[in-house]
């Protein structure tokens, strides 16, 4: 009996040494653990909250479903006391004395760990209900002095998040008489600065984020924490790891930055995890069962590579008959290419409505146009911002954005060699663009998934029950102070409806359309420093860039280097501008054009000056011909510089051959422009040191042959239709 005695004592007595945790004070089961929390209408938000909340396994009691809310705009001013009512009701039906409630918002909240940590981290509180806490003080600042002093730590209440014993909450809230639109939080907080509620409800605050992260006022001080598969967010003032975050007040934004990584949306160890949830799939669908796709195409300035752009519409792997057209064209520039376009194609389309540049409408009007045409039409189900600028070169991209099933999605796309975007990371305090933490390795595909940002443009995807139901506004794009996709954005952020962008997959990239001159003919010729990409892809030979691999150069006389260089098309627009430009030489010796206005080997040609066209055709020599001269003629390096650049026609009756000569260059770049067989009949070149002729030359190929001294040559009479060539003498 002594010695039984002698045990319990000594039990009683090692379990009071908090250092030794073997005895620590019994857990809290977690099947006494309800998460409770009111939910008038399923957001973005909600939804993400129990994504989290069934991450964890946290049992939750959804409160207000498809009520009225009628708690105000308390992220602005007072408000919610709806909550408290509906928190209140719902108590009064549970009788277990040990259960343990947590009341949190959950629009704008994230779990970021389980129960387990949450029931330990609120037993070491001490108290029989918890608060979360924050620095400001809200609503009114005239109780600032009546919050009792923290040593360390928020001071300030906060009503979005408490954890609590059912008896003592029911205590809390009993008292409770308001309206709904009355302050939650002003009627917590004089509850928590009377001294005799505070003790006899056994009230504390979670003064340094333990358990609740309120980001209000604290933004500064939270970072995200990566972890080995998950992720969390550290508080470094308090080096402490909230277990619940909340984005209150004018948080949202971030929340939602932190909500793409927080439990585990995204880890540098699985990548995105949420990126493969709730899909949409269209994989075995018939046609007629895809979903009817309105595409808005906005035009709104002049812009390069437009034909491209219907070329590429064309390419989507969507049935045509399910995709309906609305076609906005400010710029009469661009009328005729939209009219072919449509004249050749449209019979393809479900429907199609085309605003063209006469008639009186702004940019602003069209966009709104467009997704009205799309509410009010009962049978489509999403409208495709598409502006002119953008270069889808993903043919799937239609089909992968519908199958990510999102409210609004935009699919990634750069500006070639620069950090630029159609979306933003983050949104500095007068609403403009700011760059979040993430932006770079999202925009350099260091960082891959779907991403809940605050402003997307330029390429979009809506659900049309959207606008039926959120976004049923008229004038989404209108704005006093801010231009059309930024009002639209602020729009849909005022709403709570999240919008994202993927980079899941490459989906192309946006045109510059900076100093884009409508001058000529084929004004896109001249996109060689703006758009160099899209340059090379309409002008450059498909096969260049393998003619080192592939050993693609061929070698018809000695030291003379036969290339594929242009497209079919490059050839034709050449060919067109100079037709339009129209004032050939005349084939004379005299010729003011040239330094000393002489030509001993005169041809009837335009140079490349005269079109304003040398900055650009100097370009193109050092990108595409440069390379193929060092590799060929090893130890020459070359700036292809040049004097004469210019574009020769032969015909029968004008100029038909040219007699023989030396080049007044290093080496001369000689290409054909037009087919034999089709376009003319003879023509060629023959190296008479050599007496080797190139009889059959090809369309878009290029000679390149030293020009003086050894390579004596001529040009073979044509005999029949118009022959064209570009010629270069590099390096003179």
């Amino acid at each position: 009996m002594r010695f039984q005695s002698l045990l319990l004592f000594s039990g009683l007595f090692l379990c009071a040494l908090p250092s030794l945790t073997n005895c620590e004070e019994q857990r809290i089961p977690e099947d006494k653990l309800l998460v409770v929390t009111v939910a008038t209408k399923e957001t973005d938000g909600f939804r993400r909250f129990l994504r989290s909340a069934k991450h964890f396994n946290y049992s939750v009691k959804v409160l207000g479903r498809n009520q009225k809310w009628r708690g105000g705009d308390h992220t602005t001013a007072p408000g919610g006391g709806q909550n408290v009512r509906l928190l209140k009701e719902a108590l009064e039906e549970m009788k277990d004395s040990e259960k343990i409630i947590l009341f949190i918002d959950s629009y704008d909240v994230v779990f970021a760990s389980g129960p387990k940590e949450l029931l330990k981290k609120f037993q070491q509180a001490r108290h029989k209900v918890v608060f979360s806490s924050e620095s400001l003080i809200w609503p009114e600042r005239h109780l600032e002095d009546k919050h009792p002093h923290v040593r360390e730590g928020n001071r300030f209440l906060g009503s979005g998040g408490f954890i609590g014993y059912l008896p003592n909450i029911k205590e809390m809230v009993s008292d409770w008489l308001g309206e709904d639109a009355d302050s939650d939080q002003l009627y917590f907080t004089k509850i928590y600065i009377d001294p005799a509620k505070k003790k006899s409800i056994n009230i504390t605050l979670d003064s340094k984020c333990r358990l609740f992260q309120n980001l209000h006022g604290a933004l500064d001080e939270v970072v995200l924490k990566f972890e080995d598969g998950r992720v969390r967010a550290r508080n470094v003032l308090y080096d402490t790891l909230p277990v619940i975050i909340h984005g209150n007040g004018p948080t949202k934004l971030q929340i939602n930055y932190l909500g793409n990584y927080i439990p585990n949306t995204w880890t540098f160890e699985t990548g995105c995890t949420a990126c493969q949830e709730d899909l949409r799939p269209l994989t075995g669908l018939q046609e007629s069962e895809y979903p009817l796709v309105m595409i808005g195409i906005f035009i709104q300035q002049p812009t390069p590579f437009v034909t491209v752009f219907f070329e590429r519409l064309l390419n989507q792997q969507y049935p045509k008959n399910r995709l309906q057209l609305f076609i906005y064209n400010k710029e009469a520039h661009h009328d005729q290419q939209v009219s072919s376009f449509l004249q050749e194609h449209r019979h393809l389309y479900h429907n199609v409505k085309f605003i063209e540049s006469t008639e009186d409408m702004d940019g602003t009007a069209s966009r709104n146009l467009g997704f009205d045409l799309c509410r009010k039409d009962k049978d489509c189900d999403y409208f495709l911002s598409l502006d002119i600028e953008v270069v889808l070169k993903n043919e799937n991209t239609l089909k992968i954005i519908i199958e990510q099933n999102l409210p609004i999605v935009a699919p990634m796309i750069t500006r070639t060699g620069r950090l630029w975007s159609n979306f933003w990371g983050a949104l500095s305090a007068d609403g403009y663009y700011a760059r979040s933490e993430d932006y770079v390795d999202i925009v350099q595909g260091r960082r891959v998934g779907v991403w809940n940002v605050p402003y997307v443009s330029s390429v979009y995807l809506i659900k049309a029950d959207l606008l039926r139901t959120e976004l049923t506004e008229y004038d989404l794009f209108n704005s006093n102070s801010l231009d059309s996709d930024m009002a639209f954005c602020d729009n849909v952020r005022n709403k709570g409806i999240f919008m994202y962008v993927s980079n899941m997959h490459n989906f192309g990239r946006i045109l510059s359309t900076e100093n884009y001159k409508t001058s000529h003919l084929h004004n896109d010729l001249w996109q060689i420093f703006e758009n160099p990409v899209d340059w090379q892809e309409r002008y450059i030979h498909k096969n260049y860039t393998l003619i080192m691999k592939n050993k693609l150069i061929e070698t018809p006389c000695p030291d003379v280097y036969w290339f594929p260089v242009f497209s079919d098309v490059a050839c034709n627009h050449l060919i067109e501008e100079m037709e339009h430009f129209g004032r050939w030489s005349g084939g004379k010796n005299t010729d003011t054009r040239i330094q000393g206005g002489y030509e001993n080997v005169p041809t009837i040609d335009i140079h490349m000056n005269q079109i304003n066209f040398e900055k650009e055709w100097h370009k193109f020599l050092l990108e595409y011909i440069a390379p193929i001269t060092e590799k060929m003629y090893p130890g020459y390096y070359t700036k292809a510089h040049f004097d004469l650049a210019f574009v020769v026609r032969y015909k029968p009756d004008e100029q038909p051959s040219l007699r023989p000569h030396h080049d007044a260059s290093t080496f001369t770049i000689n290409i054909a422009l037009n087919q034999v067989g089709l376009d003319y009949q003879g023509g060629g070149c023959r190296f008479l040191r050599y007496n080797c002729s190139i009889q059959a030359p090809r369309k878009g190929w290029a000679l390149m042959h030293p020009g003086r001294l050894t390579h004596y040559h001529e040009g073979l009479p044509t005999t029949a239709g118009t022959r064209y060539i570009a010629v270069s003498f590099v390096d003179p």
